[in-house]
């Protein structure tokens, strides 16, 4: 049994996901937020996993944070962790401990649109597609190697909301696809490329109409 330790700042919606999917050999034991009231917290206490808030405001740094945050985690003897808007910057010490066993999911179709406002972006580009992207974390800003795509249209009378809800909808279903692959040991990270079943995936990733 894969012990999941999910990192949240919001309402936790791509964490009911992974809670819901069932996965069988793997269960998430933690939820850790940066943010008290984060809903996904509540969540967290539905399914029976321990929530933990950690306060930035408590710590001088964010090197001092993430140390903690370390601490705490590794109580829990993690074999994946899941970022599911976790709205801070890592620190590199934080991202190399996890290095290869953590995962983050970005909304847009990566190398595009990393960091924030990806829908709004997209609708200012006149993009005629959009998606979320499932990644590895390194410690470039959302430049970890892509595992899992999804694509949703982009609209002419779409705004960043309409667009994100859109968005979310896909993320719901392709990130426990991920976790999943992580916990039977199918997906690794060697040398910074994802590798799915012993084969390198391409830069954005599986496309089922490759295989």
């Amino acid at each position: 049994m894969k012990n999941i330790v999910v990192l949240i700042s919001g309402s936790g919606s791509n964490l009911q996901a992974i809670f819901e999917a069932q996965i069988p050999n793997a269960k998430v034991v933690a939820v850790f937020s940066n943010k008290k009231e984060a809903y996904g917290l509540e969540r967290a206490k539905q399914f029976g996993a321990a929530d933990h808030f950690l306060d930035p405001k408590s710590f001088e740094s964010r090197e001092a944070f993430d140390d903690e945050l370390m601490k705490q985690i590794d109580e829990y003897q993690p074999d994946i962790i899941v970022l599911a808007g976790y709205m801070r910057i890592l620190s590199k010490a934080f991202v190399l401990h996890y290095l290869g066993k953590m995962v983050n999911i970005h909304p847009s179709l990566l190398p595009k649109y990393p960091g924030l406002h990806t829908h709004q972006r997209a609708i200012d580009a006149s993009d005629k597609e959009h998606g979320t992207s499932v990644h590895f974390v390194t410690e470039e800003l959302d430049g970890g190697p892509v595992v899992l795509q999804a694509k949703v249209p982009v609209f002419e009378d779409d705004n960043a909301d309409i667009l994100a809800s859109r968005v979310l909808t896909q993320e719901h279903g392709i990130y426990p696809i991920v976790v999943k692959w992580l916990a039977d040991e199918r997906l690794t990270m060697k040398n910074r490329k994802a590798y799915l079943d012993g084969l390198e995936l391409g830069a954005h990733g599986y496309a089922a109409e490759d295989s």
